[in-house]
């Protein structure tokens, strides 16, 4: 992927180095999820194949050219007096998503399964 940006709201971050990292963090997590991540089961037995980062993959850093994360500049005093929210996993809302749409408007062809792989371009 060439390019992967997320912008956030999220109330006054407080540890801006950290944040942008759990950002960026969570938008490679999504786009794994979106691309990559599928585990199969055995049909006669029902246990999990895939039980190894050998047979399931995962995104890293270097699946993607550039990416940023950006958040807006505000305070939510309603669920918190200093303004803040947490922010743990909210970079992977989205990302699949985002993919989904892109590769939509890119082929015509609308994928509703994650992983989106080329198979279910062509029918």
């Amino acid at each position: 992927m060439p390019r992967l940006h997320g912008v956030y709201s999220v109330g006054r971050v407080i540890n801006p180095m950290t944040a942008r990292s759990q950002f960026i963090g969570g938008l490679v997590m999504g786009l794994s999820a979106g691309l990559f991540e599928e585990s199969y089961r055995d049909p006669r037995f029902g246990h999990v194949v895939t039980q190894d980062l050998a047979t399931y993959h995962v995104a890293s850093h270097a699946d993607v050219l550039d990416v940023d994360a950006e958040w807006l500049e505000e305070s939510d005093e309603v669920f918190t007096p200093m303004g803040s929210r947490g922010i743990g996993e909210i970079g992977i809302v989205g990302t699949a998503a985002a993919v989904a749409n892109a590769t939509f408007h890119a082929t015509g062809v609308r994928v509703r399964s994650l992983p989106i792989t080329a198979d279910l371009f062509l029918g």
